[in-house]
């Protein structure tokens, strides 16, 4: 189009323009007060038809669906144009969606409150205050009560909820939401009729609802924490159980015991019954269960050098098989599963996780090249298009799902990782030599650490609190005079519970380092800082 041509459409477009306002005004007539032009800059928020937009009108619910791609940057600085421009970048709608799409009250509706701007400014700002905190160190921590003639064995979480299993057979429930750390005993169902006979936990599960324990008599004992201490199901395997899942959200339990593995779930009448059982060929060394499969639970299991998909409507299917490789961690999130693999024989590959896609039942990804075996991996809990990995040559390892390539790699741990967790900004990871490590991925930089005496078997965190557990490698009581308190300590095994929200504790009062109502130790009171005590043992 030449340059006449270009000014003729221009001019046209300009007329038509124009005879579609005139016609606009003549199907509405004007009150006085705005024959003067001004009342639509000045006009409230539920009279306002047509906005300004540069060099035409456009209705309101247009320049909604408009302002809704911008970013609280850009509305606010449209909210400085014009007082017309300041309604609409104010608007709740906009807010609302702002809010969500930063995560923040995710299950709430526009109706359950007003001012979604200053809604949105308070998030922030206590987001803020949480990852100052997590970056200064600076809440209180809390060792949760032991049991002063037992060892620990396994512990999980879940929304700040913790189980713990221990030699003594005992299982307890911690809330740590609620401050209250007088944990309640879960009740079991064995005869106590010599003491001291009560089979060893070996695993516990915990989710929303429902608390599981496995004991190394084979038996598996299930809680609904809605209706009490007592067991609502008892369930006993011929051999010892070697591996324990628990859906994260509903009623579904997982176990594997010997050459079999078994789904358990309640039924409609809320009785719980054998949904679907499997025969594999090798001993089951990790099992986990597939959130959101719907109606037919779906779990993955490893044996040897053996993975296996489990749907409770089919058979057992391999999913993976390399003769002489075998699967040293395990991880499955909606739609995929990685696991990390050996390499042994003649052709040495070096150690790997691969990524296999549950849809398709094929590989995606082959991560990493290292020297020692990958002991864990977290690929539920990473953001999208990526996975932490530890390995055993003390590096803890950020992969890009989308490149399959190392995004870093960290120098973590002595003596190798053995838990791992990440988020958008940070990575707490934990060490067979006892230590919990915080990292900012961002920046390559080691926030702060905390060091204990047993190896890191549990880490769990959201944005606001932080659970770790270390666990003793001997299951045995060391001293009998449980007078004793030193000795014992070094050997029974730990729990801390971190609290990073400044609304659950006035930083004017000191921190209490120990909240067990225990007689046989004392708790130090701190002052800002995560410090522990000095300890000589």
């Amino acid at each position: 189009m030449d340059d006449h041509g270009l000014e003729e459409f221009r001019r046209r477009w300009q007329e038509e323009l124009a005879q579609a306002q005139a016609l606009r005004k003549r199907r509405k007539p004007r009150r006085p007060e705005q024959a003067s032009g001004i009342f639509l800059f000045f006009s409230p928020q539920n009279e306002m038809d047509d906005v300004p937009f540069f060099d035409i009108q456009l209705p309101y619910e247009l320049a909604i669906n408009i302002f809704q791609y911008l970013d609280r940057k850009d509305l606010g600085r449209c909210a400085q144009v014009s007082k017309t421009w300041k309604v609409i970048a104010e608007d709740e709608v906009l807010w609302y969606r702002l809010c969500h799409q930063e995560g923040h009250l995710p299950e709430s509706s526009i109706s359950d409150y007003s001012g979604w701007k200053l809604i949105f400014q308070e998030c922030r700002a206590r987001e803020h205050m949480l990852r100052t905190n997590w970056k200064n160190r600076r809440g209180a921590v809390s060792e949760l009560e032991h049991i002063p003639d037992a060892v620990l064995c396994d512990v999980h979480s879940h929304d700040g909820v913790v189980i713990a299993g221990y030699t003594s057979g005992d299982v307890r429930v911690w809330d740590t939401r609620t401050w209250d750390y007088v944990a309640p005993f879960l009740e079991s169902e064995f005869e106590e009729d010599e003491p001291g006979m009560q089979p060893y936990v070996s695993f516990v599960r915990i989710n929303s609802s429902l608390a599981v324990a496995a004991y190394e008599d084979g038996f598996l004992h299930i809680w609904d924490l809605r209706t009490g201490k007592c067991p609502v199901h008892r369930f006993e395997h011929d051999a010892r159980i070697q591996a324990l899942a628990l859906g994260r959200e509903g009623a579904i339990v997982a176990t594997a015991s010997a050459f079999d593995v078994v789904m358990l779930s309640p039924n409609e009448e809320g009785y719980w019954q054998i949904a679907a059982e499997f025969e594999v060929q090798k001993l089951v060394d990790y099992l986990e269960i597939v959130p959101d499969t719907g109606r037919y639970p779906v779990a993955v299991a490893t044996a040897g050098d053996l993975v296996y998909l489990l749907k409770a409507e089919d058979s057992a299917r391999t999913l993976h098989y390399v003769y002489g490789q075998p699967v040293t961690c395990l991880d499955v999130s909606a739609n995929h599963v990685a696991f990390g693999v050996k390499s042994l024989g003649w052709v040495y590959e070096g150690n790997k996780i691969l990524v296999y896609s549950l849809e398709a039942e094929r590989c995606l990804s082959k991560l990493g090249n290292a020297l020692g075996d990958f002991t864990c991996v977290n690929l539920r809990d990473s953001p999208p298009n990526l996975m932490v990995s530890g390995n055993m040559d003390r590096r803890v390892r950020i992969h890009d799902l989308r490149t399959d390539k190392i995004a870093l790699s960290i120098s973590a741990h002595q003596l190798g990782v053995s838990a791992i967790q990440m988020d958008d900004w940070k990575i707490v990871s934990g060490g067979e030599e006892g230590l919990v490590s915080v990292w900012d991925y961002r920046m390559n930089q080691k926030l702060w650490e905390v060091h204990s005496r047993h190896p890191v078997r549990h880490i769990s965190f959201n944005s606001h609190s932080l659970i770790t557990a270390n666990v003793p490698y001997e299951r045995v009581v060391r001293n009998s005079d449980l007078d004793n308190f030193t000795t014992h300590r070094r050997h029974r095994g730990l729990i801390h519970a971190y609290e990073f929200a400044v609304d659950q504790l006035s930083f004017q009062s000191p921190l209490p380092i120990c909240r067990s109502s225990c007689d046989t130790t004392a708790g130090s009171n701190y002052d800002l800082a995560l410090d522990f005590p000095h300890d000589s043992i």
